[in-house]
């Protein structure tokens, strides 16, 4: 078995291929993240210009058993990322030869992650749980033997939790009659200033998440590039901004399960966005992202944002939501996340999907 980096158009296309050879009958899989790996794969984006991105392929007896991309982000400069990693079963010791290509490739960083895509506004995680059933939109899927292929690593887990709505529809509304959010006021993204609020929205992420594993500062040019080519099935509710005097202190970012609109073989496109627009059939949210300025975690700007989102949701005819990931090691947003989703729902909360990435020494 040996890895060779992909330098041609044929290499390219094999890079992708494999995705779908791998997949073949696999109902459960769906496709939608690949226009985030070829934005990085294939560039030129902002992101590129702090990071280095290297596809690779794997080969078995002369024939494309895998691929993954190194990439080094300068911004998370200890890290070699190993993503976007697809492989047939029964490769032996692919850990070792990936590791062995990383330390040539790379010899000043200390340690490589395998499962983080770039960033992790791009996706991270490799599924080690519920592999029976679709993917949120988002979310990662793959088979369940990928995580022996790294059985030697430390292994970081991540998790999301799913809940009914219903009881939310009821919590908002007895909520909404009593709550003050002492000055703290909602609104959502204005679609037609996209640039602009994306900066808000870049420099909320960058103000929140210092200190979150794996977290690297973000440019609002990457994070408009990733926006940029859902704004057709993203809506204005989507994106909701906290505020105090007019200063942006927290954002709280949903969709819903765009990967209903697809079958297995299918990608997101013009005619899964007038479904979407014309016959929603989807029934599941996903709770994506939600954050505070540090000296707003106290105030009532969660509450406010989750109360203000609860009718908008409902509206669109969903049932269910997914929220995550979360990293395991992070025991207060664990601790706050299970115990307000008990305290709404009246039921006992544990998490549902797992994931997870692996770290090596280098």
């Amino acid at each position: 078995m040996n890895i060779r980096e992909v330098h041609t158009k044929a290499d390219l296309r094999s890079f992708y291929r494999i995705q779908e050879e791998i997949y073949r009958g696999n109902k459960n899989i769906r496709f939608s993240e690949s226009d985030i790996t070829r934005l990085l794969v294939e560039g030129p984006t902002a992101f590129h210009r702090h990071a280095t991105v290297i596809p690779a392929l794997i080969e078995e007896n002369g024939k494309v058993a895998g691929r993954f991309a190194f990439i080094h982000d300068r911004n998370l400069q200890d890290y070699l990322q190993v993503s976007f990693f697809e492989a047939q079963p029964g490769l032996g010791e692919i850990a070792g030869i990936i590791t062995d290509s990383a330390r040539s490739l790379f010899p000043d960083c200390k340690k490589l992650v395998v499962g983080l895509n770039g960033h992790l506004n791009y996706g991270a995680g490799i599924l080690i749980s519920h592999f029976d059933v679709p993917p949120v939109f988002g979310l990662p899927y793959n088979p369940e033997y990928y995580q022996d292929y790294f059985s030697g690593s430390v292994q970081r887990t991540m998790v999301s939790f799913r809940f009914p709505l219903k009881p939310f529809v009821d919590y908002q509304q007895k909520m909404a009659k009593i709550q003050d959010f002492k000055g703290i006021t909602v609104r959502k993204l204005n679609k037609k200033k996209l640039k602009e609020e994306t900066e808000i929205y870049t420099y909320l992420n960058n103000a929140c998440f210092p200190g979150h594993p794996f977290w690297a500062d973000r440019h609002v040019e990457e994070d408009y590039e990733l926006f940029r080519p859902f704004r057709f099935l993203i809506k204005e509710e989507n994106l909701l901004f906290a505020e105090k005097n007019g200063k942006p202190i927290g954002f709280f970012l949903w969709y819903p399960d765009f990967n209903q609109l697809i079958n297995h073989k299918q990608h997101l496109g013009w005619k899964e966005v007038l479904r979407y627009q014309f016959a929603n059939p989807i029934d599941t949210f996903r709770f994506t992202e939600i954050a505070v300025l540090p000296e707003y975690q106290i105030s009532y700007a969660v509450q406010a944002m989750i109360l203000y989102a609860i009718p908008l949701i409902e509206k669109t005819g969903v049932t269910t939501g997914e929220g995550g990931f979360i990293f395991e090691e992070n025991i207060s947003s664990m601790v706050m996340t299970s115990r307000f989703l008990e305290r709404v729902t009246g039921l006992k909360m544990t998490p549902y999907r797992r994931y997870a990435t692996f770290e090596y020494t280098l």
